[in-house]
């Protein structure tokens, strides 16, 4: 009887995904929308990895809408973030990351 080992998660996804929360807490929010996109991508094979992909984008989707669509006059979506907003944000990408890379192994 042959098994097949579950799908592993790529390093490209790996490094996608750990660098949301650099890039958040680096005043770089707003590009953190393309390694979100590459998680996103990159978890279409697995549900597990898909529940935590589409809550990370849920979350940059739900932050960026409230910058786009409020009566804010920030210029950036990170001058727009609150200290704890931009923690909390950071936090949601730490969470993620540490999910995909032990569902790495």
């Amino acid at each position: 009887m042959t098994t097949t080992a579950p799908p592993r998660t790529s390093k490209a996804v790996l490094v996608a995904a750990w660098s949301v929360p650099v890039l958040v807490a680096g005043q770089f929010a707003l590009l953190s929308g393309v390694p979100i996109a590459v998680v996103l991508i990159g978890a279409l094979r697995r549900r597990a990895r898909r529940r935590w992909a589409a809550a990370l984008a849920v979350v940059y989707a739900g932050v960026l809408t409230a910058w786009l669509a409020g009566p804010s006059s920030a210029p950036s979506l990170s001058k727009f973030l609150s200290p704890l907003a931009t923690a909390l944000f950071t936090a949601a990408g730490v969470v993620v990351a540490v999910a995909l890379s032990r569902r790495a192994r």
